[in-house]
Protein backbone atom coordinates (compact mmCIF):
# COMPACT_ATOMS: atom_id res chain seq x y z
CA UNK A 1 0.00 0.00 0.00
CA UNK A 2 1.31 3.36 -0.91
CA UNK A 3 0.52 6.76 1.31
CA UNK A 4 0.75 9.77 0.42
CA UNK A 5 0.98 13.20 2.43
CA UNK A 6 0.59 15.98 0.59
CA UNK A 7 1.64 20.00 1.70
CA UNK A 8 2.37 22.83 -0.20
CA UNK A 9 5.87 21.70 -1.03
CA UNK A 10 5.26 18.74 -2.13
CA UNK A 11 4.19 14.70 -0.96
CA UNK A 12 5.48 12.69 1.56
CA UNK A 13 5.55 9.48 0.25
CA UNK A 14 5.58 5.83 1.68
CA UNK A 15 5.72 3.38 -1.05
CA UNK A 16 6.48 -0.72 -0.10
CA UNK A 17 7.62 0.40 3.12
CA UNK A 18 10.44 3.06 1.73
CA UNK A 19 9.73 6.75 2.85
CA UNK A 20 10.78 9.61 0.16
CA UNK A 21 9.74 13.03 -0.54
CA UNK A 22 8.60 14.48 -4.08
CA UNK A 23 8.91 18.10 -4.59
CA UNK A 24 6.19 20.02 -6.35
CA UNK A 25 8.51 21.06 -8.70
CA UNK A 26 9.42 17.53 -9.61
CA UNK A 27 5.80 16.48 -10.05
CA UNK A 28 4.81 19.81 -12.11
CA UNK A 29 7.69 18.53 -14.65
CA UNK A 30 6.44 15.30 -14.62
CA UNK A 31 2.80 16.27 -15.10
CA UNK A 32 3.28 19.24 -16.97
CA UNK A 33 0.63 20.67 -14.58
CA UNK A 34 0.83 23.19 -12.08
CA UNK A 35 0.88 21.53 -8.90
CA UNK A 36 -2.18 22.39 -7.52
CA UNK A 37 -4.62 21.44 -10.28
CA UNK A 38 -2.09 17.64 -9.89
CA UNK A 39 -4.57 15.09 -8.42
CA UNK A 40 -3.62 12.42 -5.99
CA UNK A 41 -4.26 9.68 -8.94
CA UNK A 42 -2.03 11.35 -10.80
CA UNK A 43 1.36 11.14 -8.28
CA UNK A 44 0.03 7.76 -7.82
CA UNK A 45 0.98 6.64 -11.23
CA UNK A 46 4.19 8.38 -10.87
CA UNK A 47 4.71 6.18 -8.27
CA UNK A 48 3.41 3.20 -8.96
CA UNK A 49 3.45 1.37 -12.44
CA UNK A 50 -0.24 -0.19 -12.39
CA UNK A 51 -1.84 1.25 -9.14
CA UNK A 52 -5.55 0.01 -7.85
CA UNK A 53 -7.31 4.05 -8.19
CA UNK A 54 -10.22 3.54 -5.96
CA UNK A 55 -12.77 6.86 -5.47
CA UNK A 56 -12.67 10.07 -7.22
CA UNK A 57 -9.54 11.89 -7.89
CA UNK A 58 -9.02 15.27 -5.85
CA UNK A 59 -7.10 17.87 -7.06
CA UNK A 60 -3.96 18.87 -4.78
CA UNK A 61 -5.45 21.78 -4.22
CA UNK A 62 -8.81 20.34 -2.77
CA UNK A 63 -6.93 17.89 -0.44
CA UNK A 64 -4.92 20.91 0.80
CA UNK A 65 -7.98 23.09 1.89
Amino acid sequence: MTVLSFDQEGVDVVYEGTEFRMEKELIEEATRKSYPDVTDHEVLQLIEESPSLSGEPQRIVEILD
